[in-house]
């Protein structure tokens, strides 16, 4: 998979993001081209090569001084984004994306503002300007054919910014909203890094946030901010390149696409992202009630939930419950285990994982279908486990003993592990 890795060591912004999507070779003529599919007129884009700390950069410009008088000012509500990003004749994938993005962009300003969507409109974030980077971008990663995105985390920069509503301290409110549950941190600039607009589209687009993935980088780009600091540039670097076959030992975190049920492309090797591990040690509770909390952990959005058998102090013996979530899931896990423990406190870390990619499918046997749930990694290693529950089901269904279900499904599957 061709994956983009965005460096946020000074922030993000829609421009930002813009500008590095054509310093890493996507023809501005191009995305021009393909904005045209989007109901608006009125502006022109402007490119440039800039110096940030004495590192050149692209800076790519939205000129509204010619747009249609009166649109700018209309393009500012969630109803009018809606029916632009409908009515555009862009491809399905690039509509989805930014409909997400722009949605949360709303929900964040809503929530700053105790009203509805419906009634938020945008301040700072002009609406076809906001748009086009926005929009931009998101062409800018499919004329490079990006299919996957990572990112560091995000750096808010510090201090104070002026707003329509004043002045607000860094992360404006509805940048900090966008961030919930991603990891960020301050260096300690006194200027806004990280802007509504460019949280969203980070936020939306990557898939993890923490170390570079291993991977061969192949095209870099370097999308210059506004501001011009001294001791630091102020640019949003993107590294853009293929995976490898070697995941560990030879620099990549992605393998080629490969599909093991019949060979074919389309599904990925294997994925490596950073989840949230959060703990608790219990000594106190009935055992019984653990069934019902692991059933209500992993409907909330646990990825996986797993009891271990310790021994606390004054040899008690406990439970340590664990759950594997994502980062924006932490928050709500947490409140569940204190509602629904005896627990009084529990930690949280950050780790990373790799999984093996899975595909579910249905196989005939002579007892009835089964699903069978393929997993591979790279092209070396494969396997495939009929669905216990699928199994057990036949084998009460016909009266039968479940083993000779499993088997059943072995042997269809030609002895595949």
């Amino acid at each position: 998979m061709k994956t983009a890795y965005f460096d946020c060591f000074s922030g993000i912004s829609g421009d930002m993001c813009l500008g590095a999507m054509v310093g890493a070779g996507a023809s501005l003529n191009e995305i021009e081209k393909n904005l045209k599919k989007l109901p608006i007129r009125g502006y022109r884009l402007t490119k440039k090569k800039v110096k940030r700390a004495g590192i050149s950069a692209t800076k790519v410009d939205v000129d509204l001084k010619s747009a249609i008088s009166g649109q700018q000012s209309v393009v500012r509500r969630w109803k009018d984004i809606k029916k632009i990003i409908k009515t555009s004749t862009l491809s399905a994938d690039v509509k989805k994306k930014g409909y997400e993005i722009f949605k949360r962009i709303f929900e964040a300003e809503a929530r700053v503002h105790g009203m509805s969507v419906d009634r938020v409109h945008l301040h700072e974030l002009g609406g076809i300007d906001c748009l086009i980077d926005i929009f931009g971008t998101l062409i800018g990663l499919e004329l490079l054919g990006v299919e996957q995105v990572f990112s560091t985390p995000i750096n808010v920069g510090s201090g104070y910014t002026k707003t329509e509503h004043g002045i607000l301290p860094v992360p404006a409110p509805a940048t900090a909203e966008l961030l919930k549950g991603i990891p960020v941190y301050s260096s300690g600039i006194p200027s806004e890094l990280t802007t509504p607009t460019g949280a969203a589209i980070i936020r939306t687009l990557s898939t993890g946030f923490g170390r570079m993935p291993l991977f061969t980088p192949e095209h870099i780009g370097l999308g210059a901010g506004s501001r011009d600091f001294k001791d630091r540039p102020n640019i949003l670097r993107v590294l853009i390149g293929n995976s490898s076959p070697h995941p560990f030992g030879k620099g990549a975190c992605l393998v080629p696409a490969y599909r093991q049920a019949g060979g074919k492309q389309g599904m990925r090797g294997f994925s490596n992202e950073t989840i949230t591990v959060i703990e608790t040690n219990i000594d106190d509770m009935n055992p019984q009630l653990y069934e019902y909390i692991i059933e209500r952990l992993l409907k909330e959005g646990a990825l996986d939930v797993y009891l271990t058998q310790i021994m606390m102090k004054k040899t008690r013996p406990a439970i340590k419950l664990s759950v594997l979530c994502n980062s924006d899931k932490k928050d709500n896990l947490i409140n569940l285990i204190f509602k629904e423990t005896t627990t009084i406190g529990v930690r949280y870390y950050e780790t990373n994982r790799v999984t093996m990619e899975r595909e579910i499918k249905s196989v005939k046997t002579k007892y009835g279908k089964v699903r069978v749930k393929y997993s591979v990694f790279g092209n070396s290693v494969s396997k495939s486990a009929p669905e216990y529950e699928d199994c057990r089901k036949l084998a009460k269904e016909k009266g039968i003993p479940l083993i000779n279900v499993i088997d059943a499904v072995k042997k269809t599957l030609g002895g595949q592990r």
